[in-house]
């Protein structure tokens, strides 16, 4: 590893001007390629303290071996040098596109003498007018089969036309009207291009001229009692306008502008463009890449724009361009645009109308596109099995984490405090098998007593479950439910009726409905008892407001049974020892241990004071953050459920018998909580389907709930009144 110390360039050496640079390692071969207003300040941020670095730099940075740099004069000539020497060296720190180069396009060979239109993939060819690019080459060759009823041009290959011109006789498409038939000499070049530029132009979105023209062409053939000829433009028109169907109008004012909308996370970035033109999406493409350098929307904006108007020219480039971001100098890469398309184009953010909701809808597409592609690489076979196996490697691990647990915490200010575990079995999830926990063991926001809580709480039902089955080996030191390492040993569970919560560790709640519903007392957390405790396997009832475990003998596999071969938990140092520490008090030594943080990626082990940094692009360091990223939606879903349900909550839930049906007819009756309040027994029982029984419980339920929490608009500090709904906090 290079010290940027010893390539650094003196003082003075580098000019404050505008201007391109390289890094170079030791092989001479350019790593990193970057522009600048200012040469000499750009570059000074390289060569500040690495601890002040972010880690994509300081990997660039002690990568390289030398720094070299080209002054130019204007910013827009930095932007082309930049782009030029990107292409040209393909830098490995740099963000490139994986170019769609695969999607199909509508192309007319205008540089032939008689222009030919078909499907072409690959990369562009001068003299060669593209449109789209499309999701189908069907959708291509239905477009162009309607197109050819109006413009009969070329589409045949360069051997078929000239066996048509050796023998005379042109092809099926010549003899049923669908081609000029140039090869055999119909039509003259002169008229052939003709209708090649009439093909162009419909397809660049001037199509209202020749719908009119042929319209008015029909109408003379009627009044000229001319009907075949009229009935052939009336076809036609027809399919022309089915031709534009299939491109839908999102901008009514016939608008050429191209939408690009990105989507990322900490690893990949998704890029879509729509090109519109005639107010008509003509063509939409798009890209995945890896962010190997620190990059935000902004740069990754400019990198998309250098990457798909780099070796534009003319309408190619559109009039405007709409983005989620401006680049860091929008005013450089807007003259370079203008530069490439000989006119101006204009560079913005759609602030409102129907360009804004066009960007939703790409921004959409991008994060599906983003999505499925992270789909499929999870999918993948291979690539699961080489994430299991740099797992391994990186933590010193005996064999591939088959199974990997992943623990979260997550609440609000400290209110509903929950967790969250999800299980990777062969690198994919196996939602059945989620878990999630209220921790109520303690008030307030601690994260790591949390996490601590939640891992004894689960393995301590492992080895329940073990002891259950005589898996569980009594040494003469533990004598109790399950080991101590401190003397000390937890009191025997006691049975419990099917379906009532485990005094001692109460909730874990699996997902689904029964979530929210699940009976268990509110004093919860791991109780020790200093007391020694009667020997012998402790009956099992179901723990963590579950329900009743399934029998031994019905075949089906018991929840908190199976361990991992790695447990990850979502946070830095603090959070793996005290998952370590909790396996630790449970004798439990057979479990590898990690930590994912957030913020650098960086994996961190127990008793390790330095991390474990995995490569950006390894598949390892992917399907970590995959898991975690899990295991953070799980528990955030959870917790704002729970925090939603006790917003909502209302003095009526204490009423036993009280369902909600009755409930909302009571709250329309007298239109809020506060008024029912108000009410007499007499004047509840008036209710539909409310006796006098259910009327008192209501009245004394309501006469004995604690006040509510006065609602406060926080825009203005006034006191809301609860008029309208009766939901409380």
């Amino acid at each position: 590893m290079a010290d940027p110390s010893s390539y650094r360039p003196k003082p003075g050496q580098i000019p404050d001007s505008p201007g391109v640079y390289k890094f170079r390692d030791e092989h001479r071969r350019v790593i990193y390629v970057g522009k600048a207003k200012s040469l000499r300040q750009r570059l000074a941020n390289y060569f500040q303290d690495l601890s002040g670095l972010h880690p994509r730099t300081r990997t660039m940075v002690t990568t390289a071996a030398s720094v070299e740099w080209t002054v130019v004069s204007t910013e827009v000539e930095a932007l082309q040098l930049e782009y030029s020497w990107i292409k040209e060296f393909d830098p490995r720190f740099n963000v490139k596109y994986r170019d769609d180069k695969s999607y199909p396009y509508l192309a007319v060979t205008l540089d032939e003498e008689f222009p030919r239109v078909q499907v072409m993939r690959g990369a562009k060819k001068k003299g060669v007018r593209y449109f789209g690019p499309y999701g189908h080459a069907w959708a291509i060759r239905e477009t162009v089969d309607l197109m050819l009823r109006v413009f009969p041009v070329r589409t045949c290959s360069a051997g078929v036309f000239k066996n048509a011109a050796r023998s005379g006789r042109p092809c099926l498409l010549g003899y049923i009207g669908k081609c000029s038939a140039p090869c055999v000499g119909r039509v003259t070049p002169e008229e052939h291009r003709e209708l090649a530029d009439g093909f162009c132009d419909f397809m660049a979105g001037r199509t209202g001229t020749y719908i009119r023209r042929l319209e008015k062409d029909m109408m003379a053939a009627a009044e000229d009692m001319e009907y075949e000829r009229a009935a052939r433009l009336r076809d036609d028109v027809e399919a022309l306008k089915r031709a534009m169907e299939k491109s839908a109008v999102v901008l009514a004012d016939a608008t050429d502008a191209d939408l690009i909308a990105v989507a990322e996370d900490e690893l990949e970035a998704a890029v879509q463009i729509f090109h519109v033109r005639g107010g008509r999406v003509r063509g939409q493409r798009g890209w995945v890449t890896d962010k190997v350098e620190n990059v935000d929307t902004s740069g990754l904006v400019e990198h998309a724009l250098q990457q798909l108007y780099g070796e534009e020219t003319g309408d190619s480039v559109p009039k405007e361009v709409l983005v989620p971001a401006l680049p860091e100098d929008p005013d450089a890469v807007s003259q370079w645009l203008a530069d490439r398309r000989g006119s101006q184009v204009s560079l913005r953010i759609p602030q409102r109308g129907d360009k804004k909701d066009l960007m939703v809808t790409v921004q959409r597409n991008a994060q599906q596109a983003l999505g499925l592609h992270k789909t499929k690489r999870a999918s993948d076979l291979t690539t699961r099995s080489r994430a299991l196996e740099e797992i391994a490697e990186a933590l010193g691990l005996d064999t591939a984490p088959l199974r990997i647990e992943c623990f979260d915490i997550s609440h609000l200010q400290g209110d509903d405090v929950v967790a969250s575990m999800v299980v990777f079995e062969d690198g994919l999830a196996r939602k059945g098998e989620y878990r999630r926990f209220q921790i109520k063991g303690f008030e307030g926001q601690d994260d790591v007593r949390s996490m601590h809580e939640v891992i004894s709480r689960r393995f301590r039902r492992y080895l329940q479950e073990k002891e259950r089955t005589g898996e569980w080996e009594e040494g003469p030191a533990t004598t109790g439910a399950v080991p101590a390492t401190t003397g000390a040993v937890l009191a025997p569970t006691a049975a419990v009726p099917p379906g009532a919560a485990d005094p001692a560790v109460a909730g874990a709640v699996p997902p689904g409905p029964q979530a929210s519903t699940a009976p268990g007392p509110e004093a919860v957390g791991v109780r020790e008892a200093a007391a020694p405790a009667p020997t012998g396997p402790a009956p099992a009832g179901p723990v963590d407001g579950e329900p009743a475990e399934p029998r031994e003998d019905d075949g089906r596999p018991k929840r908190f049974a199976y361990p991992p071969q790695l447990l990850v938990v979502d946070g830095g140092q603090p959070q793996v020892a005290a998952a370590k520490r909790a396996l630790d008090e449970l004798g439990i030594d057979d479990i590898a241990v990690c930590g994912l943080a957030k913020r650098l990626e960086e994996v961190w082990l127990p008793d390790d004071d330095d991390p474990v940094v995995l490569p950006r692009s390894s598949e390892g360091l992917y399907l970590l953050q995959r898991v975690r990223d899990e295991a953070h939606r799980f528990a955030i879903t959870y917790q704002r459920a729970k925090r939603a349900k006790r917003i909502r909550s209302s003095p009526l839930d204490a009423v036993a018998g009280l369902g909600e049906t009755r409930k909302q007819a009571l709250i329309k009756h007298f239109g809020s909580v506060k008024k029912l309040k108000q009410a007499t027994i007499d004047e509840i029982c008036e209710v539909p389907g409310i006796g006098r029984r259910t009327a008192e419980s209501v009245a004394v339920a309501l006469a004995t709930a604690a006040p509510a929490t006065p609602a406060v608009n926080t825009a203005t500090g006034e006191i809301i009144e609860e008029d309208d709904g009766g939901s409380t906090t």
